[in-house]
């Protein structure tokens, strides 16, 4: 009897052994499978989107498909959009669109491209800038120490106004399925944009509308004496042209005459006509200082920096300001407040629904030693 029990033992013991190892496998196999479910998904998640698919967004799409096709109000399915309101005058775009207009703005502003962009919450934006230097000197190790003296501060406060736009299209194409909207429009407000920002940042005089670099008062003074806020021009010595022996010399003067530090990631901004004469120019042994860009994409250097075509900048004339070199990083600053906000209007001009758009833009320059100019003066 003794016997059968044991063998018995032996036996629950063997069911159970076996029992235990159909779990293991079982669970193994659930893991398995776990696992090549979220390796699936990660390759799914990072696949690129073909045809340039873009994710699905529902405020994007109720705003496109509702809003800007047929004029319905979307306000319910646009709970994502901040300032979506219609008392303030239109619907802020969403993000995306808001970020493909940005795009364009940089490419086709030349001094966007090059200066400071922040972005404001409010329309007073301030900056506060140090000017002067402490004092400074060495002593010995028990000494006493004399004052040192205080720097002051300049506060910066960029003139900004209200950049519109208002390009149709005709109901028929806003009906058709085929024509993309988003990118349609986001095109055409960055091209409008781009072209009325990139005179003010140049030209503007600072009435309800950013204050252009060359707005500022020019000066011949030297930095240290210079009064904050106005700029250095180096005379070319001949009035309304460059001299007529060694006339790149005049260049290597204006590169030097800005500060060291300034230099590094310092670049040109000129207009195409003053850029024309300037190829021409060449060394003794016959090189042009002009050098063209060695890939696609890479912008031509004069003297070894950067040359930015700006076409707002004058052309050459009797005491003109047609060249400006400097670090326009650190010299000027552009002021983005918001988004752009659009109102649809399908009334004024039938058949066809106008975009209205509208964007806070101001802009000032911050350092007036990073950026100097040539003047084609005789003094």
């Amino acid at each position: 009897m003794d016997d059968m029990e044991v063998k018995a033992d032996a036996l629950d013991g063997a069911f159970d052994a076996v029992l235990a190892a159909e779990a293991v496998d079982e669970l193994r196999a659930s893991v398995a499978a776990l696992k090549a479910q979220v390796e699936r998904q990660a390759v799914a998640a990072s696949r690129l989107p073909l045809d340039g698919a873009k994710a699905a967004d529902p405020a994007r799409d109720a705003f496109v498909e509702r809003y800007l096709r047929r004029g319905i109000d979307a306000a319910p399915e646009m709970k994502s959009l901040s300032g979506a309101t219609v008392g303030d005058g239109g619907y802020a775009v969403p993000r995306e669109i808001d970020g493909s207009i940005a795009a364009t703005l940089k490419t086709l502003s030349p001094i966007r491209s090059i200066a400071t962009v922040v972005q404001t919450g409010t329309s007073g934006y301030r900056k506060l800038v140090a000017t002067g230097s402490m004092g400074t000197g060495w002593v010995g190790e028990t000494a006493a120490r004399p004052e040192t003296a205080t720097r002051s501060f300049a506060e910066i406060v960029p003139p900004t106004g209200e950049l519109y736009a208002n390009p149709a299209a005709s109901q028929a194409m806003l009906d058709d399925a085929m024509f993309n909207v988003e990118d349609w429009l986001a095109e055409q407000l960055g091209r409008e944009f781009a072209i009325a920002e990139g005179s003010a940042f140049v030209n503007g005089n600072g009435t309800n509308r950013p204050k252009g670099f060359l707005t500022y008062t020019a000066t011949n003074e030297i930095d240290s004496v210079r009064a904050f806020g106005s700029l250095q021009y180096l005379p070319t010595g001949t009035a309304g042209a460059f001299p007529a022996s060694n006339p790149q010399d005049k260049l290597v003067e204006l590169v030097h005459s800005l500060k060291a530090p300034y230099r590094q990631g310092a670049c040109w901004v000129m207009n195409s006509d003053t850029l024309s004469r300037i190829r021409k120019f060449k060394t003794t042994d016959g090189a042009f200082i002009w050098q063209p860009g060695m890939v696609e994409g890479q912008a031509a250097t004069l003297l070894g920096y950067p040359v930015v075509e700006a076409e707002d900048m004058p052309d050459v004339a009797a005491n003109s300001l047609s060249i400006a070199f400097g670090n326009f990083r650190a010299g000027y600053l552009v002021a983005d407040r918001g988004e752009t906000r659009i109102l649809r209007d399908p009334f004024s001009n039938k058949p066809f629904v106008h975009f209205y758009a509208t964007k806070r833009v101001g802009g000032a320059i911050i350092d007036s030693q990073a950026i100097k100019l040539m003047k084609f003066a005789a003094s």
